[in-house]
């Protein structure tokens, strides 16, 4: 099974290898660590596992990196169980991590696999300015990406069969992590990092949610045993049987193949649940590697540019501010209350956040704006943000990234609509209104 590709044309040299550990914050489960110490024990060198701490990236809030944090801190644990070393460095990868790698002198760095533009840039300039090999594991997706298409994909329904050909050959059970089975000595190298490792990772925390790879595999636990036989009423919001899981795998705390491992061998799995968590969300990555405006309108397909431009200067009941909208005060009280529940909690209902953002395109100015908008607040307050998931859920909400046209009307022209009697169809919207109201 290949889930590696080299980043660079250069061969692997006779030292430590180093796993820059970023998209993929676990010890359990994690193809590209195992990658890295399957080539470590063929060389019959030592491992130390890096990740490079850049703080407010793309925005992150403080309540996103003390999720972020805890996670590590167990992650060092952890590893300290595998007698493997964990370094956290300060600051933009390019500028901390090759000065590191010349330190311990390492022969190959095993990094992530992430399609967002910033984390492609920093892979590629790391890679650019070293003389060792650099390869990238995707460990994020059950199918990895390259393998799954080679080009942007329509919508699910092209990429679906895709998928489901390469689903049996990548879905498989894990490998054991070893314990490191040679004594190496990095010349007290290591030391010197311990101290900024250890400020770092043990800094003053308030999470609302519990982090790490334990909080994750107890969530995956809860929803097997308890929620999953009623997952088919996954869009009622007043109902808790979503996975919860969504925060854990966009920090890697959890294996997707793991998760979908789990789910496939349950007396009843849940296949709805199963194309969420491999097709859709390997769509978003397949979407926002491949094209390179997948937070912005110039990323929509052409009929949904043209009939939001043929609709540009459609009249707007309401016009609301960023300021507004991030204070949840709108005329909309379904609206307030799901962005209440963000803010509160780091968290939206799915079928809630498609309603939010097409919401945020009808009250504003332009499709651009509503965008910019619509991922400012989710990358501020969602725990999940700043995600693949995230760009492409409101490129298909504003964008129609995905989907189909549909009946025209003022504003949205051909683009899906949402409404708040076609919520009140679906499920009491009083209900859920009061319990945000009550958090």
């Amino acid at each position: 099974m290949n889930r590696a590709q080299t980043l660079n044309s250069l061969p692997q040299t006779a030292g430590p290898v180093l796993y820059w550990m970023s998209r993929d914050q676990r010890v359990e489960d994690n193809w590209a660590l195992l990658y890295a110490q399957d080539a470590a024990i063929e060389q019959q060198k030592g491992l130390v596992v890096v990740f490079c701490f850049q703080k407010s990236y793309l925005g992150a809030t403080p309540q996103q990196e003390s999720f972020m944090l805890e996670g590590l801190r167990q992650v060092r644990l952890k590893l300290k169980e595998y007698a493997i070393p964990f370094v956290l460095l300060d600051g933009n990868p390019v500028n901390v991590l090759p000065s590191f790698i010349e330190e311990i002198h390492a022969g190959l760095v095993v990094t992530d696999f992430n399609p967002l533009r910033i984390s492609r840039k920093w892979r590629e300039e790391v890679a650019r300015c070293l003389t060792i090999s650099v390869v990238e594991v995707d460990a994020h997706n059950v199918v990895p990406y390259f393998e799954a298409s080679s080009k942007q994909e329509f919508a699910a329904y092209t990429f679906r069969p895709k998928i489901n050909r390469l689903r049996q050959t990548f879905l498989t059970d894990f490998p054991i992590l070893k314990k490191k089975p040679y004594e190496v000595s990095f010349e007290g190298v290591l030391e010197a990092y311990e101290k900024q490792t250890l400020q770092q990772l043990h800094q003053e925390k308030s999470l609302r949610t519990s982090s790490g790879e334990l909080a994750a595999q107890q969530c995956l636990k809860t929803f097997i045993d308890i929620k999953i036989q009623q997952y088919a009423q996954r869009n009622d919001p007043n109902l808790d049987v979503c996975s919860g899981l969504s925060p854990y795998l966009h920090f890697g705390q959890i294996s997707a193949q793991r998760v979908a491992w789990e789910v496939l061998h349950h007396p009843t799995p849940a296949e709805d649940f199963l194309e969420e968590l491999i097709v859709r969300r390997e769509l978003s990555d397949n979407y926002c590697y491949y094209n390179h405006d997948y937070d912005n309108p110039e990323g929509f397909p052409n009929w949904a540019k043209k009939t939001l431009k043929e609709h540009s200067e459609d009249t707007r009941a309401y016009v609301y501010s960023l300021d507004i909208l991030e204070n949840a005060n709108t005329h909309d009280r379904l609206w307030n209350a799901a962005q209440m529940e963000m803010m509160k909690t780091g968290k939206m209902h799915g079928y809630m956040r498609m309603y939010w953002a097409k919401k945020i395109l009808e009250w504003s100015e332009s499709a651009e704006v509503a965008q910019s908008k619509a991922n400012f607040l989710n990358d501020s307050y969602s725990l999940d943000g700043r995600d693949p998931n995230g760009y492409t859920g409101i490129a298909w909400s504003i964008g129609g990234v995905h989907d189909r046209a549909w009946g025209e009307r003022a504003v949205f022209g051909k683009i899906r609509y949402m409404s708040l009697e076609g919520c009140k169809r679906k499920f009491n919207t009083e209900q859920y209104i009061q319990r945000a109201n009550s958090l």
